[in-house]
C-alpha cells in the first residue's frame, strides 16, 4: 500500500524551523512531499506573534484547501495554542496539535477522525535531529519558553515558562549533525539567553562545550536580552568560532516606551553595551516595535536620535499588533496605522544606511558558508550575518569560501571566486 504524503509549511522563527525538523524526523509511516498540491496531509507549523502572522496562517490554510480540496490540514506551532480551538471548531482544520505533541506526530496523522490534542506547555523535546532537509546551517533548539512578561507579548502564553534542554542532549544533537557535515550551528529558543538557569548552568558554559565538538566551525546565537550578556559571556567574544554578529533585543530606545512595554533594559546601559561589542568588531542587530500605544511624536523623535547614535547594522522591525489578553492591548492612545507605517519605513531605511557603511568597512577576509545557487551565482552569509552573492564557475553549494575582498553594494555584497 502506498504511503500517504505529508507536506510541512513553516511560519515564523528559527525555533519553528527546528520544530518542523523534529516532526519530519518522527515520521515513520508517511512520505515527505515537496509539493503541497500532491500531499495528502499538510502540517502547518504556525506563528502567532502578530495579527499579521495569524492572518498569513489562515490565508494559507484557505488557499491550500481551495487548491487541494481532499487534503487534511493539521495545525501545529504557536497558533495551535492561540487560534487552534477556533479553527478546529469552525472546521478549518482536520486536527490541532500543541508543542508537546509533535513527537507523537506519526500516531496523530494515522487517526481517521478529527482530533484536538493541545497538550501542555511544560514539555521538553527528546528528539535528536540528525539532518536538516534542504539546509546548510543547522538550527539547534536549546530551550523553550520565557519568564519575561513584556506587556505586548503573547509568546509566554503559547510557549510556557523558560525551561532548558539538557546540555548533554544539545551536545549530542551537535555531534550528530557535525558528523553529517554541518559546520555552522544557530542556537535558538524562545529566550536563548535564559539557557541553563533552571539547571544551574548558563549559555556561556554551553557555548564552550559545543565549541570543542569536532567539526564545529561557527556558532551563532539567536536573540539575546541586554541583561543576559554577562562577564562570562564577554570572555567568549574573541573566540574564533563565535560568529561576529549578535542580535540583542532592545524593542525600543525611548525609556518611557521601554517602561510601558515592561522591559528590563534602558537606553544608557544599552548604548554602553553596544559600543563595547562594536569595538570588538561585531555586527549588531536588534528587534524594534514601532507604533506601540503611547508612542507619540516626541518619543519617536527621541528614539530615532538614539538609533542614530547606536552602532546598529541589522534590524527586525515590527509594527505593533495588539494581542488579546496582553496588558498593551488595553493601553492607549493608539498610533494611527499610516503613522506607524511611515515610522517603520524611516527606521528600516536608517538601518539600511548603517548596514551599508558597516559592510564597506568590513568587506575583507569574509568567511562565507554558501547555502545555495545555480547558473554560476551562489549565496551565503558571512561571519557578520550579511548575505554575499558569489560568482563562480565551480559548484560552491554547501561549502565554505574565504573571500579576500567583496564589493559592498547597496543591495548587498558581491564577489568573484576564486579571487
Amino acid at each position: 500500500m502506498k504511503s500517504e504524503r505529508v507536506y510541512f509549511k513553516t511560519f515564523g522563527c528559527r525555533t519553528n524551523q527546528f520544530d518542523t525538523q523534529v516532526m519530519m524526523s518522527r515520521l515513520r509511516e508517511f512520505e515527505l512531499s515537496a509539493d503541497e498540491l500532491e500531499a495528502d496531509v499538510v502540517v502547518v507549523n504556525s506563528c502567532t506573534v502578530t495579527n499579521g502572522a495569524d492572518a498569513s496562517v489562515r490565508q494559507y490554510i484557505n488557499a491550500v484547501q481551495r487548491k487541494n480540496p481532499k487534503v487534511r490540514v493539521i495545525l501545529a506551532g504557536c497558533g495551535a495554542h492561540s487560534k487552534g480551538e477556533e479553527l478546529f471548531r469552525d472546521g478549518k482544520v482536520f486536527g490541532v496539535m500543541g508543542h508537546s505533541e509533535k513527537e507523537k506526530i506519526d500516531a496523530l496523522l494515522r487517526r481517521d477522525e478529527r482530533f484536538y490534542e493541545i497538550g501542555d506547555l511544560e514539555h521538553i523535546d527528546e528528539t535528536v535531529v540528525e539532518e536538516f532537509v534542504g539546509k546548510s546551517r543547522a538550527f539547534i533548539k536549546i530551550q523553550e519558553g520565557c519568564d519575561f512578561r513584556c506587556s505586548y507579548c503573547i509568546i509566554p502564553h503559547v510557549r510556557g515558562n523558560a525551561r532548558s534542554h539538557a546540555p548533554e542532549k544539545v551536545a549530542e544533537q551537535v555531534e550528530r549533525l557535525a558528523a553529517n557535515g554541518f559546520g555552522e550551528f544557530i542556537l535558538t529558543g524562545t529566550n536563548v539567553g535564559s539557557y541553563g538557569r533552571d539547571r544551574g548552568g548558563n549559555l556561556a558554559g554551553l557555548l564552550k562545550r559545543l565549541s570543542g565538538i569536532r567539526g564545529v566551525r561557527r556558532l551563532r546565537i539567536g536573540s539575546l536580552e541586554p541583561i543576559q550578556i554577562d562577564a562570562e559571556f564577554r570572555e567568549l567574544l574573541d573566540e574564533p568560532w563565535m560568529a561576529r554578529h549578535l542580535h540583542i533585543a532592545l524593542q525600543h530606545t525611548s525609556d518611557r516606551m521601554l517602561e510601558r512595554m515592561n522591559r528590563r533594559n534602558r537606553y544608557v546601559e544599552d548604548r554602553e553595551l553596544f559600543e563595547e561589542l562594536a569595538q570588538k568588531g561585531y555586527a549588531l542587530g536588534t528587534d524594534f516595535i514601532v507604533g506601540h500605544p503611547g508612542e507619540g511624536e516626541a518619543e519617536w523623535r527621541e528614539a530615532m536620535e538614539r538609533i542614530e547614535a547606536l552602532p546598529l547594522t541589522h534590524i527586525h522591525a515590527f509594527t505593533y499588533s495588539p494581542r488579546q489578553g496582553t496588558p498593551s492591548a488595553a493601553m492607549g492612545p493608539a498610533v494611527r496605522g499610516d503613522i506607524a507605517k511611515a515610522r517603520h519605513r524611516e527606521l528600516t531605511e536608517r538601518i539600511k544606511e548603517k548596514n551599508l557603511r558597516f559592510r564597506r568597512a568590513h568587506n575583507r577576509t569574509l568567511q562565507v558558508l554558501v547555502e545555495n545557487g545555480k547558473e554560476g551565482i551562489y549565496q551565503g552569509f558571512d561571519q557578520y550575518y550579511n548575505r554575499v552573492l558569489i560568482e563562480s564557475d565551480e559548484d560552491l553549494r554547501h561549502t565554505w569560501v574565504l573571500l579576500e575582498e567583496a564589493e559592498a553594494l547597496e543591495e548587498g555584497n558581491r564577489a568573484r571566486y576564486p579571487q
